[in-house]
This record gives structure tokens, sequence and C-alpha cells, in this order.
């Protein structure tokens, strides 16, 4: 059967639109950030001033949640890990998979210590 360009299409338009739901029911992705309460803006803020000389990959902490990082995904994740929807374990696979480099324990007991 010859190959036509229409099916590789329709293919790649159907796999765009499988991730995107994917996206949408596990968080990720546009509109899938935690929501921010004053609660989780005091964990951040422990969170900056406990970890910040911890780094999450080859990121610091400190950095992360500066106002010059443009990165939302340590605060998007660590809210969720405030606010219960990240288990410990999810949170440090999330980081890991996100994050290359090592994440240190001694910096993820630092970010639950301050829980």
């Amino acid at each position: 059967m010859p190959h036509r360009h229409g099916d590789t299409t329709s293919r790649r338009a159907s796999a765009l639109l499988a991730s995107a739901a994917v996206l949408a029911l596990t968080g990720c992705g546009a509109g899938g950030f935690a929501q921010e309460s004053p609660g989780a803006d005091a964990f951040l803020d422990r969170v900056q001033t406990n970890c910040g000389k911890y780094s999450v990959g080859h990121q610091p902490i400190g950095w992360l949640l500066s106002d010059s990082s443009t990165d939302t995904t340590f605060v998007d994740a660590t809210t969720k890990l405030f606010s219960g929807q990240f288990s410990r374990s999810d949170y440090r696979d999330y980081l890991a998979s996100f994050y290359p480099g090592v994440t240190s324990q001694a910096t993820l007991d630092c970010i639950y210590n301050q829980l």
C-alpha cells in the first residue's frame, strides 16, 4: 500500500490530540498548574529561606524561586506537594524526570521538613 501524506498528517494530529488529553488529565500543561494559596505561598517562602542553598538537578532552589526565574515547573510541583496532589515519592520522581542531574536526599528532606 502506498504511503500517503494525508495518512501521516492524520496520525500526527491524532497523536497530538492524545498527548494533549493525557497532559490535561495528569494536570500538566496549560491550565494544569496548582493553584497557589496563602498557605502555599508561606510554604514556598520557607523552602526559599531554608532550602535555597540546595539544588534540584543542576538548578539552585534559590534561583528557581527567585523573581528572575521564568521556570514555573518547580513552583507548580512544590505547590502540588504542599496541597497533597503529589506524594513525596511522586514529587521526587517528577523532579528527577524534569531536572537533569542528581537531586540529593538532603535537598528533598529540607523541602519535606518545611511541610
